[in-house]
């Protein structure tokens, strides 16, 4: 089991999400080429199907490409992490938000801003007046 309190060496910035697939620059720091070994856990399991490339170009650069398996997409949020498999260290996380329920949960809760909008509104007001009126 890798060691969490550990910090890692590695860098991760995410490029895009296309055609279901989480796309990053992963950089290393330091000398050597040693390639990084990265796992993304959701719900506390390893997905399949993580590619490591390195870049052509530069020494201590890889293309990072992390599948989302459709069945792992339902209702709700689901958040993928991103670690160094190494030192167990977090990179990076990903969420994807998806689902009727949770559109009708923002809009009960932008009412609900709304409503205490309106409550503050009416109290800053006659707050103004009390003082306009002494």
């Amino acid at each position: 089991m890798p060691d969490t309190t550990q910090t890692s060496q590695l860098t991760l910035s995410k490029t895009r999400i296309q055609a279901g697939v989480w796309e990053g620059l992963l950089m290393a720091d330091g000398v050597g080429n040693t390639q990084p070994r990265i796992e993304v856990i959701h719900l506390g399991k390893p997905l399949e199907g993580v590619e490591i490339k390195a870049d052509g170009e530069m020494q201590n650069l890889w293309q990072l490409r992390v599948p989302i398996p459709a069945e792992l997409l339902c209702d709700g949020v689901q958040t993928f992490a991103i670690r160094d498999a190494r030192t167990g260290a977090a990179l990076e996380h990903f969420t994807i938000v998806t689902g009727q329920p949770l559109e009708d949960d923002i809009r009960a809760e932008v009412d609900l801003l709304r409503a205490e909008l309106d409550m503050l509104k009416k109290a800053f007001r006659r707050h103004c007046l009390e003082v306009l009126g002494r």
